[in-house]
């Protein structure tokens, strides 16, 4: 469906919509300048200059700008150290190669808000039995699920004084669950209840989709790890791959040691000339997460009216750009992804059908037509075939493409 196609029924509730979330959309710029701010002050304090910009090939050692980004990334991250790379391929390897850095052979990872994102459970080996995996090289795992959607305080007291993990695992966002995203503040409180009775535990948190819609980031809470993808929200859309790692020090020269190898670590790994968009996309990254959760509040509104069940509200702070909706049919899910794709700048031609995703315990549906393959800072929408047949969307590098994406969305699932 055209933008241009949209019928009128559908704008009139977009404006409805609009005008009832002009107090919410407020506070989202709040958060937004105050991140600019941290942003900025970093820039300067570590003199990023055009010298910073220039890649380099093959080895890529003394890389001004690498070296540079990473300082700039801790600081802004509220932690010791930082390690920023086009050489992690996604989030989910940035996440593993933190919590390798946290384990060894025959430790204990406890993961506190029931189990991980899909795609984690084969690299720790809960699913599957894939070489090279966390079970491979003898690391236990436990699990503590949530309550009623949140963390279960008592339960991580009472698991981690039992077990003594050696490494917990936080995961912020909802992943393909129906449960809320975690806020800083219950993070830090995560992190004071494990360490209450397990000071030696490692707390590595899963940050991916939440980066920047809080005005602290998890290291600033407490916690001794956090990872996550350049290609969501702190790329700000211009990054064209990558990862991070940011928190202790010792635990991130582990990680680059897992990232590379032993004795080398971060010293090696060419940027190939993907300086400059990665230091302008973590400068953009505040405003671009601001139009993602725009995007995700407006949605949630239009669909809250048409009866549609909606994880946040569109009223709700959020802590992830993920928008959840509860969709209900297989067909509904196919048409709104469908709407999603048709609206998007890249690859609009296209209808999304479900296939077998590798990492992925069911048949996935994506609907992604973004300028970086993959990118869920980006319009996109997604969710696993499976009832209640959820619907995942987030992103929307301008609020103006992300309501028009919407928009077209709804007209296509409303046009049975």
């Amino acid at each position: 469906m055209k933008q241009s196609e949209i019928p009128q029924s559908v704008r009139a509730l977009c404006r409805e919509c609009e005008q009832e979330l002009a107090w919410r959309f407020a506070e989202i710029d709040a958060v937004s300048a105050e991140c600019t701010e941290r942003v900025m002050e970093a820039f300067q304090e570590f003199k990023v200059s055009e010298s910073c910009f220039a890649g380099t090939t093959g080895y890529g050692y003394d890389d001004l700008g690498r070296e540079t980004l990473d300082k700039v990334w801790a600081r802004v991250f509220g932690a010791e150290s930082a390690l920023v790379r086009i050489n992690f391929v996604n989030g989910t390897h940035a996440i593993a190669s933190a919590l390798f850095a946290a384990l060894g052979p025959g430790a204990t990872l406890m993961s506190v808000m029931g189990a991980p994102y899909d795609t984690l459970r084969t690299a720790i080996g809960i699913s599957g039995g894939a070489h090279g995996s966390l079970a491979f090289y003898g690391v236990k795992y436990a699990q503590v699920d949530t309550l009623d959607g949140g963390p279960d305080y008592e339960g991580i007291r009472r698991a981690c004084a039992e077990a003594k993990p050696d490494a917990v695992l936080i995961q912020r966002s909802r992943g393909y669950d129906a449960r809320r995203a975690l806020t800083v503040g219950e993070i830090g409180e995560i992190v004071r209840a494990v360490k209450s009775v397990s000071p030696g535990s490692a707390c590595v948190v899963d940050n991916c989709y939440g980066e920047f819609t809080d005005t602290v980031e998890p290291t600033m809470a407490g916690a001794d790890l956090i990872a996550g993808s350049l290609i969501k929200n702190p790329g700000g859309g211009l990054a064209p791959t990558g990862g991070y790692i940011a928190g202790r020090a010792e635990l991130v020269e582990r990680a680059a040691f897992r990232l590379t190898v032993p004795g080398i670590g971060g010293e090696c790994g060419c940027t190939l000339g993907n300086n400059r968009a990665l230091f302008q996309g973590l400068f953009m990254a505040p405003h671009t997460t601001a139009q993602a959760l725009k995007t995700a509040a407006l949605c949630a509104a239009m669909l809250q009216k048409l009866g549609y069940k909606t994880e946040p509200g569109p009223f709700e702070r959020r802590s992830d750009i993920i928008q959840t909706i509860t969709l209900e049919t297989p067909e509904n899910l196919k048409r709104f992804c469908k709407g999603i794709q048709s609206g998007s700048p890249v690859d609009s031609y296209v209808t999304p059908e479900p296939w077998a995703m590798p990492g992925y315990e069911d048949e996935v549906i994506m609907a992604a037509g973004a300028f970086v393959q993959g990118s869920s800072i980006e319009l996109s929408c997604d969710g696993p075939m499976r009832e209640p047949y959820f619907a995942f969307l987030q992103g929307g590098l301008t609020y103006e493409s992300g309501k028009l994406g919407v928009m077209n969305a709804i007209s296509e699932m409303l046009d049975k």
